[in-house]
């Protein structure tokens, strides 16, 4: 990336990141707008994720909206959904890489030193300025998001013996979500990636279920989401109160096709039914 389309990736990124409010909407909007196709109630109801879902500091919130984006561009660029899920993957995993020789982690957490769920602690990230260490990484990590996008998005798929399967977009299927919305979260795969962190169904269900309440007009973002804390409570209902997808799963996901298999086996069987029945909130 030329230095001048790098400047203005910077400007951009604190420029939304000022206006949209959130780490996650600021990078689903920012590469959204890179391939030409914004989706502005999408973008909205990613704001709960946020803090590294629902200010839980797992995965940090601007991974997820870039892992949305280059999910809708797999979708346009690819006819098969099989292909379109692998490509999201892959170029989910290319975003952590980048991310992570940024910031040296993956959690948002780790990277603000912050348990946002501790009043104290929030307070003191706002009023002592930590906060503008995310902003900061915004302006920061922008350009370099938007080449790792795009490299991503081109990488060589190895040949598979099987069409690609991401618990997140089966969790968004039976939520009676589109093909292009499984593409979409189809990266959160085996917890973001297939990192092992925090659930990827989960925040799947939670951005489908806000998107339905945002296009009725029924929803408004603030940091304490009743509608998002419903389903984060059946959540850990049904996994024993863990969060992070190894702990879940009982393993570790080392390519798309051991996370594939695991699906067509059953692997979270109960968990995606336990998600995707959402009809109370909705």
């Amino acid at each position: 990336m030329n230095l001048i389309k790098t400047k203005k990736a910077k400007l951009s990124a604190k420029r939304v990141f000022l206006t949209k409010g959130t780490c996650s909407h600021t990078f689903f909007y920012i590469l959204n707008r890179e391939f030409g196709h914004p989706k502005e109630k999408e973008e909205r109801a990613l704001d709960p994720l946020a803090g590294g879902i629902l200010q839980q500091g797992y995965q940090c919130g601007m991974l997820w909206g870039a892992s949305m984006a280059v999910g809708a561009e797999s979708f346009r660029r690819n006819n098969e959904m099989g292909k379109a899920i692998a490509v999201a993957i892959k170029a989910t995993q290319h975003l952590m890489k980048s991310f992570e020789n940024r910031t040296k982690c993956i959690e948002c957490e780790d990277f603000t030193k912050t348990d946002f769920k501790n009043k104290w602690n929030f307070a003191k990230y706002m009023f002592t300025g930590k906060f503008l260490s995310c902003y900061k990484l915004a302006e920061k990590w922008a350009p370099e998001a938007i080449k790792a996008a795009h490299e991503g998005l081109s990488l060589e798929q190895n040949e598979s013996t099987q069409q690609a399967i991401s618990c997140a977009s089966e969790v968004v299927k039976k939520m009676d979500g589109s093909e292009e919305e499984m593409s979409m979260v189809a990266g959160f795969a085996g917890g973001l990636g297939l990192s092992g962190s925090g659930c990827g169904a989960l925040s799947a269900a939670i951005w489908k279920t806000i998107l339905e309440l945002v296009k009725k007009e029924n929803w408004k973002s603030s940091l304490s989401d009743p509608d998002s804390e419903k389903i984060i409570k059946k959540f850990y209902e049904a996994t024993d109160y863990k969060m992070e997808c190894h702990e879940i799963c009982g393993k570790r996901f080392n390519t798309i096709d051991e996370h594939t298999e695991f699906i067509k086996n059953g692997g979270c069987d109960k968990l995606i039914n336990v998600l995707a029945n959402n009809k109370s909130i909705l």
